[in-house]
């Protein structure tokens, strides 16, 4: 299958998901993210805001748990900018600081920049992964782009409601994953 038909059938199946079962989901990758991973030494996360109107994984559940239990963990949010068609990585101060976007997206409007040799942690938004860490996202680039620019030990770790999928052809540009996060499993890939 090629990335946009493999786009094509996730997103169909985040769309049948019926609430309770979506909900369950994104309990259960939260749950996975905090009993899997030594937080101790992580200062900088970033993570993406999701769109629950499309059954996104909810980092919401994550992000105020690192809040509420992890006050020395600082968080970065994106910040589509479309005349780049990059992304800006600004630290989350809190909700008054969120505007949403033409796609649904809540973003910062302002905010302290964050640099990317200083994020530790990724939690990256996907459509579907395979068993070597590929994934397929929307199909712009901006999280290959981001994860790019970070240091080689950050750790990148996406967040998927469903299993593996057989193999998605990747690119030279493509950034693999370290980890991926399902709400029956935490992968870890070579």
């Amino acid at each position: 299958m090629t990335k946009s038909e493999i786009r094509n059938t996730y997103l169909e199946k985040r769309a049948s998901l019926s609430e309770p079962e979506y909900l369950l989901s994104c309990q259960k990758i939260a749950q996975q993210f905090f009993l899997s991973f030594d937080l101790s030494f992580v200062k900088v996360i970033h993570t993406f805001l999701p769109m629950v109107h499309k059954h996104e994984p909810d980092t919401w559940l994550i992000i105020e748990r690192l809040r509420r239990e992890f006050p020395h963990i600082r968080l970065s949010i994106p910040k589509i900018n479309l005349k780049t068609d990059a992304l800006e990585n600004f630290y989350f101060e809190g909700l008054h600081q969120l505007s949403e976007n033409s796609w649904g997206i809540k973003q910062p409007k302002q905010g302290i920049p964050t640099e990317s040799e200083r994020v530790d942690m990724v939690l990256v938004p996907l459509l579907a992964f395979d068993k070597r860490g590929h994934r397929v996202g929307y199909g712009k680039g901006y999280y290959d782009r981001f994860l790019s620019t970070c240091r080689t030990d950050c750790v990148k770790i996406g967040l998927s409601l469903f299993p593996a999928c057989q193999q998605i052809p990747s690119e030279p540009q493509d950034i693999a994953l370290d980890w991926c996060i399902t709400p029956e499993a935490v992968l870890e890939f070579d």
